[in-house]
């Protein structure tokens, strides 16, 4: 249907460029509460989440064109970016077209403008998209410049906008400079049936039509709410292709397509729920130890720190003459789990590859002498935000050496006690 024979005379719902009407709903304007607070609070830094097509771009942008002039503001997408590209990436959102490859020299801009400005009274806004996408370099410039500050308090004010949570990437070693911030984490939820139904309602009469409820009755809101999960982008795609189907009015039900879930599938509505915000636990990782394809052990990891090892007193203590006294050491942090290689005389392999640092993975075989280990997490953290060359100089693979150097120095007062009831023992396996 076209849209003339609709009675309206916009898209009522463009899935690109500027939307015709922003209508928020009471979780987007308890969002935008928050984003006020964190301009004018003296160390505001908030985190902002929610997953794909909730709505958060336009969120941002409408918060952004509210503020007042005196506020410079930058809303930069993180996908990807090192120290670098972030840095040039903020500036020319703030006026500067520069041509500088130095990251200190690029610092140092930021640092000036921003401390311009706050002794001004009006410290500037950095809103980062995606920020779960952050190169390791480019987080920790973000650190740097959180902890800017001048006599009346934060020089910078942030907000991290992200699809997923963004707690591991707080919690780990290095990140004080955000975590002490952190104003308010807010986790935006999707729209009730009464709010689906306005938010079609107000965004048909903003492009021209008289009577909304006669093209979308209350039974086809209803059912547009259960294809979309009530999250804002997905309703638009979904209103959008039901009206173009449509060969009359009101549209009907059938005329309604559910999008493609995750995995291919378009048999129900979409999944409302973030996983990583939900209040309840994740299941920890499992490991699945085995020697010449026979399991030896399953055991989850329910602590922060599990050495592996000849020794009894690791946590998985395997007496095999192929395996180092202290031969490997993994460590856990949010939905990150890091395994390092204790220089051991045989070493460390995952996937058949030798490693001192790694990035432990769903599905990762761990090889230490002749014993495998399977390490099973479906929620650990994507490897490519966190493995790679600049991987070893963040502040976690600091605590891991530091773990290492007490090791070596046969520190056992780290260790659990000998004899130990809790500490697996497995035979001698060759």
């Amino acid at each position: 249907m076209d849209l003339g024979a609709a009675g309206l005379i916009e898209q009522p719902f463009p899935t690109h460029g500027k939307p015709l009407a922003v209508v928020t709903y009471q979780s987007q304007r308890d969002a935008l509460a928050i984003l006020s607070e964190t301009l004018e609070h003296p160390t505001g830094l908030s985190l902002l989440q929610g997953p794909a097509l909730s709505g958060k771009s336009i969120l941002v942008r409408s918060f952004r064109d509210s503020i007042d002039q005196e506020h410079a503001a930058a809303i930069v997408d993180g996908k990807g970016l090192n120290t670098t590209n972030l840095l040039l990436a903020i500036l020319r959102k703030f006026g500067y077209e520069l041509d500088l490859s130095s990251a200190n020299e690029l610092l140092g801009l930021v640092r000036v403008f921003a401390m311009q400005q706050a002794a001004s009274g009006a410290p500037p806004l950095i809103i980062v998209e995606h920020a779960h996408e952050l190169n390791p370099s480019g987080l920790r410039a973000l650190c740097e410049l959180a902890e800017l500050r001048v006599r009346s308090g934060s020089a910078l004010k942030i907000v991290l906008v992200s699809d997923r949570s963004l707690s591991s990437m707080i919690e780990a070693p290095g990140m004080q400079g955000i975590a002490k911030r952190v104003l308010h984490d807010f986790h935006l939820r999707p729209m009730s049936t009464e709010e689906t139904r306005d938010y079609l309602h107000e965004k048909l009469t903003a492009a021209g039509a008289e009577y909304p409820s006669f093209i979308f009755p209350k039974p086809v809101c209803e059912e547009l709410w259960r294809a979309s999960g009530g999250w804002p982008g997905i309703l638009d795609r979904v209103a959008l292709l039901a009206l173009a189907r449509a060969e009359t009015l009101p549209v009907p039900i059938d005329a309604i397509e559910y999008p493609a879930l995750p995995g291919g599938t378009s048999d129900g509505p979409v999944i409302t729920e973030l996983p990583e915000s939900s209040d309840q636990p994740m299941a920890p990782p499992k490991l699945i130890v085995s020697n010449n394809g026979s399991v030896i052990q399953e055991m989850t990891m329910d602590k922060a720190r599990l050495l592996l090892g000849r020794s009894a007193h690791n946590d998985i203590a395997i007496d095999s003459r192929f395996i180092s006294r202290h031969h490997a050491l993994l460590v856990r942090h949010g939905n990150a789990t890091f395994l390092m290689d204790l220089n051991s005389t045989n070493g460390t392999f995952v996937n058949s590859r030798r490693i001192s640092n790694h990035v432990v993975m769903h599905d990762d075989v761990i090889a230490i002498g002749h014993h495998r280990i399977k390490f099973s997490d479906p929620h650990a953290t994507q490897r490519g935000r966190l493995d790679g060359a600049e991987f070893a100089d963040t502040a976690i693979m600091k605590t891991l050496d530091d773990m290492r150097n007490l090791l070596s120095q046969e520190n056992t007062a780290i260790l659990p006690a000998a004899g130990s009831e809790d500490v697996p023992t497995l035979g001698s396996q060759n």
